[in-house]
Parts: C-alpha cells; structure tokens; sequence
C-alpha cells in the first residue's frame, strides 16, 4: 500500500504542545507508562467505535477524566497515565465532542470510522515465494563464497550496503534489540528463532498489551509483512537460509493489526510504543502509517487526537531512549511539494478525495519528531521506481528493491528483497517497508558498537556515515524522454537519498 510522508516534520508546523521539546517536558524520565487496564471480558464487550483522549499526566486529572469517560456512555480500556493518553470505546456519537469540553482534557477523537477494509504497509506488489528450484540454484551458487548462507546469493542488499563484510568484524551485539512493530512475527522460523526475543514482545490490538505466549504471531500466513521484515533486520548466520543486516542483535515483535482487518489503529500503536520503551527496546521499525487517515490534518479534532496520541507515546520511547525508523512510501511522490491529493482517506470505510497540505496534514508516525524516514533504493544505488521523496523529508535511504529498473547480476536476477516468511518460507517483496529495516538494522550495528548514545546522536551518526551518490543526471526510468522525479539538493543532502545511503560496513568500522 502507498505510504506518504509530507514534506515538514510535525514539530514545525503544529502547536507547541506537539513539539518535541515541549513534549519530552511533561514526560519523567524513570516514569514508567504501564498502564491500568480493564478485564479482558469488559474489552471483548466493547462497542467497535474506540477513541483516544489526551489529557493533562496527572493522576487526580485522569480521574477525572475517566469518570467523565463513564458519564459520556464510554469505558476506559486502557489508560497510560505517564503520557496522558486514555483509550476509550463507546457507541455515544457525541462521545468525542463531549470529552473535549471536559476540564484537563487536550484533544480526544476516534481513531477509526468503521472496520470494515484492510490496507496501510508499505510493500509494493505481492509477495514471489521461493521455489524448490530456485531454493536449489542458489544454494549452489551461495556455496562458492565460503561463509555464505545458503540463499545469501541472492541478497544483493546486503552487498550494497556492506553488511556481508560487517558481519565478519561485528554481526551486532545481544544487547540490543530492534521491535518490529507490525503484523506480527513468526518466530517459530529457523532463520528468526535464535534471535527472537519473548519477552520483549506483544500483541497491542485493541491499545493493551497482551504478552501471552505466541500472541505476537501472524494471525494468518497472509499477514507475512512482519516476518519478512523481521528477516531482513536479524535473520541469523547459522547456515539456513538467508541473513539479516544485523545478525547478531536481537529481534522482537509488537503485533499492532486489528485480526479482523489488518488495519494499524492509534490505540494500538501508542501500546506499541510505550511498551518497547518500557522494556528495553532500542530501536523500532514502523513499516506502516496509522489508518484510517493517510494523513491526519490538525483542523480535524479526530485527526488531530491521533496525531497527539501517537506523539506522545513515541517521544516517551526517545525519552527512555527508543529510536524509530520508518518507511517514506511508494507513491513516488515529491513530499516536499505545496499539495497532495489523498484518494485513499479514510480507507476503513469509503474513501474520500481530498488535497490536503502537507505542512499541516501529517503522516503518522513517519513525520513525528525524532523519526527517521526511509527512502528505497535498488540494486544500482538509484532511488526505486516507487519511492516517494522529498528535500527536507528524507533522511536516509536503503535498499528497499527495484524489480522494473534495478536487475541485479544475482542467479535468480530479481531485484527485489529475499527475506523470511511465516512457516518456514521465503520470498522476494519490495517497498519502503523493505528499505527502513535495512536502516534499522544498520543502527542497530552502531548501536552495539556505541551502546552509550542515546536517539538523536544515534541518528546523527547515521547519517554522517552514510554514503550520498548525489542527484542523477537523470531520472527518466521508463525512457519516454519525461523526467519520472525531480531531485533537489546537492551531493551532501538531498530529497532522494536524504544524507545518503546507510553504511553497515562503515558503522563496525
């Protein structure tokens, strides 16, 4: 699914309560977010409409806020009282409008209108398993490299940025562990197993976390998108199958999908965040954007209630010292540009065409403060076909795969991405959401070799170590002599690679 990201962060250009000063100022450091919760049969009893109410973080104001939340014909499934977010359900209509003029409540909104279509990852086209035979044409050619796993052949991604050579000086430490928030993880694979972390994953559907044993697993094999990013960030050297760019750290998984529809909704999403702060996570990936709303406009009181809440469940991870990466999309769009038509909002009932202002309409949790947004490249270093772009937006770029332009000189020649899929399987995907696991896992090298840095330095030494090839002459993919994108800034900066390509061979190094 297309994924845009607009062209300013979000710090920019809404109130200072959403900044990322202002945020980090009402977050303790030590606090915990643990939540207070409701049972288990209050939460399955619950109407289908759920909303999210910010609040002053104070326990006397969200008292009160809760009884208001009773009084309107709602029920509080869970509240997360360090960051004045509540999660509430009710089938009140005015339930939101009568939050808002409650006293210490900041913004309150639904975060859905009906559950009714699935869509909101990143990848780009369906999935290409990996045959018997083309299992067996690369393990051949795999094995002339001595080290090699047995499908590393074909992973022309993890050559482009190094990572087959940084394994050998440091494959990343098992003191740092990358979440990946999404439709779940198979775990069970050979290839993620020796690497997987229980106990710093969950199932966040609904807005609690639910850690019981396997709740973070697909639902279904269709809901391979986790997996296989999970594969591309720490699939183990341990002579199965493929490797990840980071094969030594850790992986856990934070599944966000409702079972019923594959969408990622707010509330699960700040559960997301603020339970891999709460236990240990140093990095995420977010291959997603928060449905229904591609973008989320701040002159809409639902809209911008989401845009709060999952604000501050971020910012409360970079406080503990979490830091996110996440897909800029496929639309190859200019993100950078003054108007966007959005054709797909809100895509959980019928979508409405709308051009919105990317200054004060945001992708989330792409544009939040502090994030790093990640373009995709193919196998020759050019930005892929789908990626969306922008000066001032992109921060770095990786290989997300190019399977129209970019062949590479591999034995199967597809210049997509070969990662790990639910029930032992693999399979070739492309999209952003393949590129910012590639970023995250680099990260996740440099945060083994400096475990002291905390997010933004951590993100600053990223992109200093990354490497830039500048705009191209040309852009004109298809050939029919019309540019296919406009790439502006220079060699150092720019809106197609952001600081330029992440290095893995260069953050061991």
């Amino acid at each position: 699914m297309a994924h845009l990201r607009s062209r300013r962060r979000l710090a920019l250009a809404v109130p200072v309560v959403l900044s990322l000063t202002a945020s980090l100022g009402f977050l303790p450091a030590a606090a915990s977010a643990a939540p207070a919760t409701v049972s288990a049969e209050q939460a399955a009893d619950a109407p289908a409409l759920a909303y999210v109410v910010n609040t002053k973080a104070d326990h006397r104001t969200i008292a009160s806020v809760k009884r208001a939340v009773a009084a309107a014909d709602g029920e509080v499934v869970v509240a997360y009282e360090k960051i004045g977010v509540i999660v509430a359900r009710s089938s009140n209509a005015d339930f939101a409008k009568t939050l808002r003029k409650v006293r210490g409540v900041q913004s309150a909104g639904a975060t859905r209108t009906a559950p009714l279509a699935p869509a909101g990852t990143t990848d780009a086209g369906s999935a290409e398993y990996l045959t018997a035979a083309d299992t067996a044409r690369l393990k051949a050619a795999s094995a002339k490299t001595p080290g090699s796993e047995p499908l590393e052949a074909d992973q022309w991604d993890l050559r482009a940025i190094g990572a087959d050579k940084a394994a050998t000086i440091n494959p990343g430490s098992r003191n740092v562990t990358v979440a990946v928030i999404d439709t779940g993880v198979d775990d069970t694979h050979p290839d993620l197993a020796p690497n997987f972390s229980r106990s710093q994953s969950a199932n966040c559907f609904g807005g609690a976390p639910d850690t019981s044993p396997g709740a973070w697993r697909p639902y279904t094999a269709d809901d391979y998108h986790g997996t296989h990013v999970a594969g591309e960030i720490a699939a183990a050297r341990n002579g199965v199958g493929v490797a990840g760019v980071a094969p030594g750290v850790k992986v856990s998984a934070i599944n966000v999908t409702d079972p019923d529809n594959g969408l990622f909704y707010a509330e699960a999403v700040v559960c997301a965040f603020v339970f891999a702060a709460d236990h240990g996570v140093e990095i995420t990936n977010n291959s997603y954007y928060v449905d229904p709303w591609m973008y989320n406009c701040m002159d809409d009181p639902d809209q911008r209630a989401i845009v709060d809440a999952v604000n501050r469940a971020q910012l409360y991870a970079q406080r503990k010292g979490t830091l996110h990466f996440a897909s800029a999309g496929n639309s190859n769009h200019d993100l950078a540009s003054d108007a966007i038509v959005d054709d797909s909002s809100p895509n959980d009932t019928t979508p409405v065409t709308r051009t919105i202002d990317p200054s004060e309409c945001f992708d989330i949790p792409t544009q939040l403060p502090g994030v790093v947004t990640v373009s995709a490249t193919g196998s020759e270093n050019l930005k892929s076909y789908y990626s969306s772009y922008g000066k001032g937006v992109i921060d770095v770029a990786a290989p997300g795969g190019d399977g129209r332009y970019q062949l590479p000189d591999t034995p199967s020649k597809n210049g997509r991405i070969l990662s790990t899929m639910p029930n032992n399987a693999y399979a070739w995907l492309q999209g952003t959401s393949m590129a910012s696991p590639h970023a995250a896992g680099v990260a996740a090298l440099l945060k083994s070799e400096h475990p002291w840095l905390p997010p933004a330095a951590l993100q600053a030494l990223l992109k200093a170590q990354a490497k830039n090839p500048g705009c191209p002459a040309s852009y004109d993919q298809d050939g029919d002599g019309t540019q296919d994108a406009t790439c502006e800034g220079g060699r150092a900066v720019n809106g197609f690679y952001g600081f330029g390509i992440v290095d893995a061979l260069r953050a061991v190094k």
